[in-house]
């Protein structure tokens, strides 16, 4: 029996940042990258639902899937014209994360303990995430517009320093832009999900 020489070529090592999709296993509380977007939560007695609507079928299957690696059941439906809602169900386990993000009067508001991290940027991404001709935009709803400054300021906190995109220029979202900085953004979301276009995520360059 023959065996294939090993390749002398030395491989590039590649090194895992402190904030990447694989410093941490996945949590309940990677859901606070949704909350910083377009996602909503409300609570009921001890427990609580999150929601997001999305404008791809491509982010439904990413996001179910994410879900259920937290070991929370959801559901999508239609909403409209390429508008489909994916919502978890009523969980205890997401009532933690609605005391959190919730004030007295039940508005979404971020904690002051809030930040990023890989796996919140990755399901951030994968809901409302998408490439701009400069670079990459990530969504914000427009009724969050108090805390968009918290929302930027933990993005730069993680070396994605962003711009604000108003409403009417193809915002509400953050901008991220330049080689650098689209390549830690690339680092820190991990790998394209197989449903994804390719022009749709970010991609290290070789």
């Amino acid at each position: 029996m023959s065996l294939t020489p090993a390749d002398p070529t030395p491989k590039p090592v590649r090194q895992l940042s402190l904030f990447g999709t694989e410093a941490a296993d996945p949590s309940v509380a990677d859901l606070a990258g949704l909350l910083a977007g377009p996602g909503e939560v409300v609570r009921m007695g001890r427990t609580a639902r999150l929601s997001i609507t999305v404008d791809a079928a491509w982010r439904v299957h990413v996001l179910i899937a994410e879900l259920r690696l937290r070991g929370l059941t959801a559901a999508w439906e239609t909403t409209g014209e390429q508008r489909f809602a994916v919502r978890t169900s009523y969980l205890r386990t997401l009532a933690p994360l609605a005391t959190a993000w919730l004030d007295e009067g039940q508005r979404k508001r971020p904690p002051g303990s809030f930040h990023l991290n890989g796996r919140r940027l990755r399901l951030w991404l994968a809901a409302a995430g998408a490439a701009d001709p400069a670079g990459f935009l990530l969504g914000l709803a427009e009724g969050d517009r108090e805390w968009w400054p918290t929302v930027r300021a933990a993005l730069a906190a993680v070396g994605l320093p962003a711009a604000v995109l108003e409403p009417g220029v193809g915002g509400p979202a953050l901008r991220i832009t330049g080689r650098r900085r689209l390549t830690r953004l690339a680092e820190l979301v991990g790998e394209r999900p197989s449903t994804v276009p390719p022009e749709l995520w970010p991609s290290a360059p070789l």
